[in-house]
């Protein structure tokens, strides 16, 4: 039987971002120079695959301190961690290394930074993100304030006896999150900026990507988990653009029936997705159809970031 034609369309860059890689090295190394079992704190990164492919490995994912040995090795994940994470695991002589992505460390500084000066902080972001909770618990209660969408930065109580600024998580939206410092700025002119965008460059590389192919598209298919905010916003992203776009884990939970009809249909992948889940996915839609497959790439990557000295010595 005969199949039928259809051209996909992948979007270049995607997948994994520096930090992502980084994470994922920390804990491999972990498990190489010290042996299994490594414990993580938190998912290391939000990709089940990456995880179970981890605790394969020998890797014990844990929410709290408490779950871990005082001498056994323990990661922080690549979200980062409030203040009071590190300080327990001093406080007990547990050995850790901390897979803060470098660009999330950028924004805990910027905070400190801020609240020293006499700054009041307004950080536009998810309540409840593991990023969010960690950026948040760098300085005491109270010295930020978290804004989600344009109407609490239109509205929310802010304090206005002291300066204020603003920083964001890292994985946001970048046009909702433009609209949202829009909000801020014609509420407090003297608002202080970050001195460099905090929403990271790859999740601006996916975006773009994901923008330059979506209007071409049918159907936009984004390879990541459905706690991966960075993978979410991609979601959004294609569809503010007109196309349908649907997120998936693994090629598995492809919903055909969207796609019966389709001509051309594009795949992305979040930060935290490895490239070999956009294989199986390619894979699945070959079984089924006369595939051509076009690549579109926006901006090329060449950012790396070094592992921690104790993994390198």
């Amino acid at each position: 039987m005969e199949r039928p034609s259809l051209k996909v369309v992948i979007a270049s860059p995607r997948g994994f971002c520096a930090g992502v890689d980084r994470a994922i090295q920390i804990v491999r190394g972990a498990l190489e120079k010290y042996g299994a079992p490594v414990y993580v704190r938190h998912e290391i990164v939000h990709n089940r695959f990456v995880v179970e492919q981890l605790e394969a490995a020998g890797a014990l994912f844990v929410e709290d301190l408490s779950e871990v040995p005082a001498h056994a090795p323990v990661v922080f994940s690549a979200h980062g961690v409030p203040k009071s994470v590190p300080e327990s695991a001093k406080a007990r002589q547990m050995f850790y290394l901390d897979a803060t992505c470098p660009l999330v460390s950028k924004v805990h500084r910027e905070a400190e930074r801020h609240q020293k000066v006499g700054r009041h902080i307004i950080l536009i972001g998810h309540a409840g993100h593991p990023e969010v909770v960690g950026t948040m618990g760098q300085l005491p209660t109270g010295c930020i304030t978290l804004i989600q969408d344009i109407d609490e930065a239109r509205t929310a109580p802010v304090p206005t006896d002291r300066p204020l600024a603003y920083i964001t998580q890292t994985t946001l939206s970048v046009d909702d999150t433009v609209e949202i410092v829009d909000a801020l700025k014609e509420r407090f002119p003297d608002i202080v900026s970050p001195r460099k965008e905090d929403i990271c460059y790859a999740t601006t590389n996916r975006q773009d990507a994901v923008k330059a192919i979506a209007r071409q598209c049918d159907i936009l298919v984004v390879i990541g988990a459905p706690n991966s905010s960075n993978s979410v916003r991609l979601v959004e992203v294609a569809r503010r653009q007109g196309c349908q776009a649907h997120l998936v884990q693994r090629a598995s939970d492809i919903d055909w029936t969207r796609i019966d009809g389709a001509r051309t249909v594009g795949i992305s992948a979040g930060a935290s997705a490895p490239e070999i889940l956009v294989e199986e996915v390619l894979r699945a839609f070959r079984q089924r159809y006369d595939v051509t497959v076009e690549e579109v790439r926006t901006t090329r990557e060449t950012i790396q970031f070094k592992l921690p000295a104790a993994l390198t010595a």
